[in-house]
């Protein structure tokens, strides 16, 4: 058996420019840069000037917390409701990375849809090909045709196109992802743009997770306050929210983020989300509120929370070389491989915590075929064939981790 396609590619593609960069230290210096944000100031560096565009989870959860009761209050308004425990059950979806894997989801979304019971989602989170997936699941089912287009009518072409071996020593990733970028514009266009700041004005909200590699820390980019915002860079900084967050390091290049900071001109490197977390729902301090209302037995919001994570739960097979490049190459797979169970495991105890229904989507071992070739054609519409059947039928959610 072979080990998943996408944890092999980055597994390789981190060691082949982890390994080949020190061999070249003192002949050439690295792709020229703007400054970077001091790290005294990360928090203040602003890209559009709103106050809301993104949040720094690491440094507290308040503005996070406001502006999800700033959304309650226009959803309360806009469906004419007065107390906010009166409101109907909130549904959110977290949708995970998982590169080819997004398939998965993506069938599963559109096959939800024909089968009937798909919720207009109030709260969409999406990191890395989940970032892709979200927009999409967010403006709901008129967009599956588009979802769907995503998943199993794009070449490798459409993502990326590979750079010579030398590009370890002297670039900035294996291949350029310049295709990629081509192809979220295609999809993401003014209708789309305004269809986001509409669903906004309703009280929902899109968030997407990158990494901001410099400060080390996790973003969370509000989509639907920047396409609100009217700002003329809005779609070109969602455009490049997107494609930093499918951005694996070392296998594609890192997007540049001009910011200010008082006055001054820097630049963040942002790179997939899964560099932190391959799939969040909200932060844990984000309930609190919610959290003493349970303690004192007071009324709250129902919520009803789903998972998708764009991959399997359970270990991967594959023989493993006796060799330093295939011994680091399986580990570093396993990392990622345990770091998105662990996410889901997160989400799941913080749900059971806030007394939030937990629904859980992931690959089972019965899709048995293998990933060939990255964005392999035939894989991903075997792959967006299997969730949708799987979703037409009535997904049988999981309701907890299925781990031992």
């Amino acid at each position: 058996m072979r080990q998943n396609g996408l944890l092999r590619r980055r597994a390789l593609l981190k060691l082949a420019a982890g390994s080949a960069a020190p061999v070249y230290l003192g002949g050439c210096g690295p792709v020229a840069r703007g400054p970077a944000v001091p790290l005294a100031q990360t928090g203040q560096a602003s890209v559009l000037g709103l106050s809301n565009e993104r949040f720094f989870p690491f440094s507290g959860t308040t503005p996070l917390e406001k502006e999800m009761i700033e959304a309650l209050d226009r959803k309360r308004r806009v469906l004419g409701v007065k107390n906010y425990v009166d409101l109907p059950e909130l549904q959110l979806l977290a949708v995970s990375g998982g590169g080819e894997n997004g398939a998965f989801g993506a069938g599963l979304l559109c096959g939800w849809t024909v089968q009937g019971t798909r919720p207009t989602f109030d709260w969409v989170t999406g990191v890395s090909t989940g970032a892709l997936t979200a927009p999409f699941a967010f403006l709901g089912s008129a967009y599956d045709p588009q979802l769907r287009s995503v998943y199993t009518g794009l070449s490798p072409s459409d993502v990326l196109t590979t750079r010579f071996f030398t590009a370890a020593l002297f670039d900035d990733a294996l291949a350029d992802n310049a295709p990629l970028y081509k192809t979220i514009s295609r999809y993401l266009d003014q209708r789309m743009l305004a269809d986001i700041a509409r669903a906004y004005d309703e009280g929902r909200l899109l968030l997407i997770g990158t990494t901001d590699l410099d400060a080390q820390v996790p973003v969370i980019w509000n989509i639907g306050a920047i396409a609100k915002s009217g700002h003329p860079r809005a779609m070109e900084i969602i455009r490049k929210v997107l494609l930093a967050s499918a951005a694996i390091p070392g296998a594609f290049p890192p997007t540049m983020i001009d910011v200010t900071v008082g006055g001054q001109t820097y630049q963040e490197m942002h790179v997939d989300g899964g560099a932190f977390a391959q799939t969040f729902l909200y932060p844990a301090a984000l309930t609190a509120q919610r959290r003493q209302r349970l303690a004192a037995h007071q009324r709250v919001i129902d919520i009803e929370a789903y998972v998708i994570r764009n991959g399997r739960l359970d270990p991967e097979w594959a023989v493993t070389e006796r060799q330093t490049l295939g011994i680091a190459g399986r580990a570093i797979a396993t990392m990622i491989s345990a770091s998105g169970i662990n996410d889901v495991v997160r989400i799941y105890n913080t749900a059971l915590r806030d007394d939030v229904a937990f629904n859980l989507a992931y690959i089972g071992r019965d899709f048995d075929k293998t990933l060939p070739a990255p964005f392999d054609q035939t894989y991903m519409r075997a792959l967006f064939d299997y969730g949708y059947q799987k979703a037409l039928r009535g997904y049988d959610w999981a309701k907890k981790p299925p781990l031992p």
